[in-house]
């Protein structure tokens, strides 16, 4: 027997969102000491590889399984979908701080967390509020994006630069996570996805507070 409309819904958001969240594996080998950053940032290149082929498929061959009808949104239909720019986001930021190619001041120390803070504080503001893609977020959701989001930055910042510093980068990390996640910039019309802005926003945010505090 089908699923009542609102339950599908919010078992599809929720599937949605357990998706979202397995990224916080991709640097948990490099944490641990098995793999080097650049074999990640790797790794995430070729997932975006990956994602960009089935894309292409989806949306110019026209292949459409069961798994892209249940996991995208109708917005998604005919436009990249979310899971495609999380990917392209996380891995900017994952190659900005490749030693080899590295912006200046840019390492896993605030790579890591901006990662999460996608992975895991958007899913987390994503059930704190209900709005179009085009809509700012309810102030619920901004303050646990922005909480989740500075907890996780401070679990690297602190320990790398101590704690008056530390602190700062942090916060400099978890509010243009907030921004990025609550109100969504939009270009023609068409709202930026969030998959693609936090965890650079976030990165960023960081960088410039280490290259002046630290």
């Amino acid at each position: 027997m089908p699923l009542p409309a609102a339950e599908w819904r919010a078992s599809v958001e929720f599937e949605r969102r357990l998706v979202h969240a397995s990224g916080t594996l991709f640097p948990v080998p490099y944490l641990l000491g098995w793999v080097s950053w650049t074999e990640t940032a790797a790794f995430l290149a070729l997932g975006v590889a990956t994602v960009g082929l089935l894309e292409y498929l989806r949306l110019v061959v026209g292949l459409d399984h069961a798994v892209y009808r249940h996991l995208t949104r109708e917005y998604e239909s005919d436009s990249v979908a979310g899971y495609a720019l999380y990917m392209v986001g996380t891995t900017a930021v994952a190659v900005a701080a490749v030693p080899a190619l590295a912006i200046p001041g840019m390492t896993p120390t605030l790579a890591v967390p901006a990662i999460w803070m996608v992975s895991l504080g958007d899913p987390v503001s994503g059930a704190l509020g209900d709005n179009a893609a085009t809509e700012s977020k309810r102030p619920t959701a901004w303050i646990a994006m922005f909480l989740v989001s500075l907890g996780l930055a401070l679990l690297f910042t602190v320990p790398a630069f101590g704690s008056r510093v530390g602190v700062a980068v942090a916060l400099a990390g978890a509010v243009p996570a907030a921004v990025a996640d609550g109100l969504p910039p939009i270009v023609r019309g068409v709202a930026v996805d969030d998959n693609l802005t936090i965890s650079p926003a976030a990165a960023v945010g960081m960088l410039l507070a280490v290259s002046v505090l630290a």
